[in-house]
């Protein structure tokens, strides 16, 4: 009976909370995970094959600290909140202690994520 509902739109609205936030910078990790991957690989193809700008642009963009903790960001996160589903997927019992592990997610992210912020903003400034 369940399977018989329509969700349509009403499914992707805001419903506000941390476990939505866990979900959409989920879902923005893996997008930008992907985008970057494209991206690499369309760039090292033009490079290689025409030394084109837009691979030369694309390279410059990759190089920037802007986008390097853009991407870290996403990756990072990604990569820990994926190991929260792992983890309540191999021991479904984990499931009642989904906001203690959405609590852990962020106490091990923040310090990791600031730890790299730290070092490279000081090897940007020492650089030039």
């Amino acid at each position: 009976m369940a399977l018989s509902r329509s969700v349509g739109l009403k499914g992707l609205r805001y419903r506000g909370g941390g476990p939505m936030l866990v979900w959409a910078l989920h879902r923005i990790g893996g997008l930008s995970i992907i985008l970057f991957v494209s991206l690499h690989v369309v760039s090292s193809f033009f490079m290689q094959q025409t030394g084109s700008d837009f691979a030369t642009w694309v390279n410059i963009v990759y190089e920037s600290p802007w986008f390097q903790l853009f991407l870290y960001f996403f990756v990072l996160f990604h990569a820990i909140n994926g190991t929260r589903i792992i983890l309540m997927d191999f021991w479904p019992k984990l499931y009642r202690y989904q906001r203690e592990m959405n609590w852990m997610v962020w106490l091990i992210f923040i310090p990791l994520y600031g730890l790299t912020v730290f070092i490279m903003i000081q090897s940007a400034l020492t650089a030039g």
